[in-house]
């Protein structure tokens, strides 16, 4: 006896199946094969090697059988008789199988005549089928042999798409009226599936040869057209444009691809269609779009620091930093790199020195403002499935430079907001980052763009509003403000000369002494940039404008004393030192959007029962400070504790209608507190910043730069500065430290020893 572990076929008993000649002789250990012969076939878990199979790896049901027949090219052909129960399997030296076994019965409820009913049935069914195929005659004798159900399953077993369990589950049916119709449901279920298979190539083919035929008659006509357009070139219409405009543009091919479909839509379309605007507006704007990556040349590095010079003045720190992020780039052949986030004053050229880095790169330069941006859809664009639907404002700005690599100022980063519609700034992150702006995709466009060569600079006033994991995107560069030297020479080398060009007065007509441009930039300008300057100097420039027009002969030479007479507004009042100095009164420093101010802190104690009284318009932080420095001077001066108890403390910072807050306020409020407890004056000639904690240390503050020269301004000799804020020094104009001494501390106790309250 031989025994065949099959896999992946279906075993039923009275049916004909066909083995290679190797495959028994295998399972016979490499003995003859006779014909007559009994065999059983066991059915295998696992497609396994002999060596790897156990006495598991098979189900407990085979087929029992004998070999009917030998052929000569290499097969063996096996009739099967009943189904029998496997009760033990034992593995022999050369891996044939040895059983034990014993018959299993079927349970006889299927009639001749009903079993003859359904091989009729399929037999057609199965003649139906193949005559859908060019094989379809030659398979008729091979029907005509089917002469039970089991014969049919085994012949067309594999091809089949069942599982091994199902397969085996048809065998271990004992009912045989069952075990017919699971056999009648999977054959008529492959046979269907191969009718709706062949039914659905055909059909395919027919749609190949009319769209073969299609396309052949279209190539002819556009041949037929580029002849007529060579012929008259007057007469390309908007189609033939767009297509010749895609296939030079560089695309890439996801946005190509895009571009081709819309352009296909746009034909089908005719002109006529709903549609026809947006497809024409869209198909213009990506194919306007600069595509192909420009490559990176060298940049002369003196020539960059040339540039940078001839268009602004000072600003030193600042074109460091460019000039070593151009040489970066110069070394790593990039096109872009950091990330810079110009933070300032306004007016201290953080948008034109974009511009300046444009010119010395030789690229292109496009400005985007974000101020109260406040829709993620002005980032990303707007999808087009909108009326009104248009490319966000990133893409919009590379459109309008021309080129793939601009230099983008995006400007006014620390205005964005949010609303329902999404945040911008969260939008900004993709764009900023150099991981991800490689595949940016606006929505409008609905296809990658590579933002990697853009060379973005932003522009705030401040940090405080920008979003921190946008913040970490950017490298901060802090703009100071100009010192009045500088300003006089950005208004001589540059705004001057400007202004009388705009208003047409020739040199010879007009000039302007050192001493008015000092009287200028002091009496009427209270900024830490130059754009108020620049207004000062164009209206006093159409002032001078209306006596060269009366009299174009006129020569004037305007000094200081000059400068009010031809101003239309009066001089701006700045903050002086005090005549002389009082208890309770000290001189503060403090940062605006527009440069730095001295402020005085002023205290009185009135008769009350302890009530703390604060007026000037003070925020949160101003107020915690001042109960901080009362909390300290208590602890500092033991005995003014009564003062505190049997009156009311009045603290006020003047100017009230303007609102005033910050954490630097501290030392100025803990001085002035002392000095009134003291009843000691403080010098009028020393200022002071900076955050007191309630151990009586001084922490740090921002803003130093524009503090000391707003101090210098107003006449003060002497400021203490938090120990923490020392570094900062570097950034102070030097002719600000020549007439101010510095002092830094590290506790509150160092100012009121060194004022002489302690």
């Amino acid at each position: 006896m031989i025994v065949i572990p099959v896999y992946n076929i279906i075993l039923v008993p009275d049916a004909t199946m066909y083995f290679s000649l190797d495959q028994v002789r295998r399972a016979a250990g490499d003995k003859n094969i006779a014909v007559g012969e009994r065999v059983v076939m066991i059915v295998a878990r696992e497609n396994q090697k002999y060596a790897d199979m156990t006495s598991e790896s098979f189900y407990p049901i085979g087929v029992s059988g004998y070999i009917s027949e030998v052929g000569d090219h290499g097969y063996v052909v096996i009739r099967t008789h009943y189904r029998v129960d496997i009760e033990n399997i034992e593995f022999a030296y050369d891996h044939s199988i040895m059983l034990s076994m014993s018959r299993r019965n079927d349970i006889d409820d299927l009639s001749e005549a009903a079993e003859a009913e359904k091989i009729k049935a399929l037999k057609q069914e199965m003649r139906e089928f193949a005559a859908g195929f060019e094989w379809g005659d030659s398979a008729e004798y091979w029907i005509n042999q089917i002469d039970s159900v089991g014969r049919a399953v085994t012949a067309m077993s594999p091809w089949l798409e069942i599982s091994n369990e199902e397969r085996y589950e048809i065998l271990a049916e004992d009912s045989r009226l069952k075990r017919a119709e699971m056999i009648e449901k999977v054959l008529y279920g492959y046979l269907e599936v191969g009718r709706i298979t062949n039914e659905a190539v055909t059909s395919q083919q027919e749609e190949h040869q009319r769209m073969y035929r299609e396309q052949a008659i279209k190539r002819q006509m556009e041949h037929l057209q580029r002849e007529l357009d060579e012929m008259h070139p007057e007469n390309v219409t908007d189609i033939q444009k767009f297509e010749q405009k895609i296939a030079e543009s560089g695309m890439n091919e996801t946005a190509r691809k895009e571009a081709e479909k819309v352009l296909n839509r746009l034909k089908q379309d005719g002109g006529q269609g709903a549609e026809t605007g947006m497809l024409y507006d869209y198909l213009d704007f990506v194919t306007g779009l600069s595509w192909k990556k420009e490559e990176a040349s060298a940049i002369d590095l003196e020539h960059a620091r040339k540039v940078l010079d001839e268009d602004h003045y000072g600003l030193d720190k600042v074109k460091e930093r460019v000039i070593q992020q151009i040489a970066v780039m110069n070394l790593k052949k990039e096109q872009s790199g950091s990330i810079l986030l110009f933070v300032g004053a306004p007016g201290t050229g953080k948008t034109s020195i974009g511009k300046s880095i444009a010119r010395a790169l030789g690229r292109a330069y496009t400005r985007v403002s974000l101020g109260g941006v406040h829709d993620e859809s002005d980032i990303r664009g707007h999808r087009r499935t909108y009326i009104g639907a248009m490319p966000g404002r990133i893409m919009d700005g590379i459109s309008k430079s021309g080129a793939s690599n601009p230099v983008m100022v995006l400007d006014e980063v620390d205005k964005l907001s949010a609303s329902y519609h999404g945040s911008p700034a969260s939008a900004l992150l993709e764009v900023l980052d150099p991981e991800q702006n490689n595949s940016f995709t606006d929505h409008y466009m609905n296809v990658p763009y590579d933002l990697s060569d853009v060379f973005f600079i932003c522009t705030a006033n401040t940090t405080d509003t920008i979003p921190e994991p946008l913040l970490n995107r950017m490298e901060v560069i802090q703009f100071s403000g100009y010192t009045p030297v500088e300003k006089l020479q950005i208004a001589k080398n540059h705004l001057i000369p400007k202004s009388m060009e705009n208003m047409g007065i020739l040199s010879s007509q007009m000039s302007l002494s050192d001493d008015a441009v000092e009287t200028l930039i002091s009496e009427y300008t209270m900024e830490a940039g130059v754009r108020g300057l620049r207004k000062r100097v164009d209206d006093l420039c159409r002032s001078v404008a209306v006596k060269v027009a009366a009299d174009p002969e006129t020569r004037l030479d305007l000094g200081s004393d000059d400068i009010r007479e031809y101003m239309s507004d009066r001089p701006i009042r700045h903050e002086k030192i005090l005549p002389e100095p009082k208890p309770g009164v000290v001189t503060g420093l403090a940062w605006t959007p527009v440069g730095g101010e001295i402020l005085y802190i002023e205290t009185m104690f009135t008769k009350g029962k302890g009530e703390l009284i604060i007026t000037g318009q003070l925020g949160d932080v101003m107020k915690e400070s001042a109960r901080i420095a009362i909390s300290l001077v208590k602890s500092i001066y033991p005995e003014s504790e009564k003062l505190f108890s049997e009156n009311d403390l009045h603290i006020h910072v003047p100017a009230g209608a303007v609102p005033k807050d910050g954490p630097s306020a501290g030392i100025a409020l803990t001085t002035a507190l002392s000095s009134l407890v003291t009843g000691k004056a403080v010098d009028t000639h020393i200022a002071m910043t900076g955050e007191v904690a309630l151990r009586g240390a001084v922490t740090p503050i921002g803003g130093l730069p524009e503090k000391l020269m707003a101090a210098d301004r107003a006449g003060i000799t002497r400021a203490f500065i938090p120990e923490e804020n020392t570094f900062d020094l570097k950034d102070v104009a030097a002719e600000v430290l020549e007439h101010i001494e510095v002092t830094s501390v590290s506790k509150v106790t160092e100012v009121l020893e060194q004022t002489g309250l302690l």
